[in-house]
């Protein structure tokens, strides 16, 4: 299974952060949900740790924006997209930022320890 550090069709691990904006997500059922509208990445460490998903909304007006842990993401070559294991209704329950929201990503721990709560996993970076 190819997951977002594995080759997929282009033969190497690797690929630049504005070739994930804009790729499409998709559900376990192969429902297109949205794409990819930014990355979260650790200042101090390099890793990515969260892919920004744009969902709902209409050209970019009124959409909700999840940070998904990076690590549920998994690359499908034959979609040309990611896939994650969440429905339309878990995905809505998820937590969800604006656009404003963006600025403050890094100004505390809240919104990642709810976001590392919602998914199961351990305390945030």
């Amino acid at each position: 299974m190819d997951g977002p550090t594995s080759p997929g069709t282009t033969g190497h691990p690797m690929i630049m952060a504005n070739r994930i904006t804009s790729t499409p997500v998709f559900n376990r059922e192969g429902e297109h949900i949205g794409h990819i509208d930014n990355l979260s990445i650790d200042k101090v460490s390099g890793r990515v740790a969260h892919a920004i998903l744009s969902f709902g909304g209409f050209l970019g007006i009124g959409d909700k924006l999840h940070p998904l842990p990076w690590d549920r993401l998994d690359y499908q070559p034959d979609k040309a997209g990611y896939v994650v294991s969440l429905s339309k209704e878990e995905l809505k329950a998820a937590p969800a930022l604006t656009r404003e929201d963006l600025e403050t990503l890094g100004a505390g721990p809240d919104w990642r320890d709810d976001i590392a709560a919602y998914y199961g996993m351990g305390p945030a970076i």
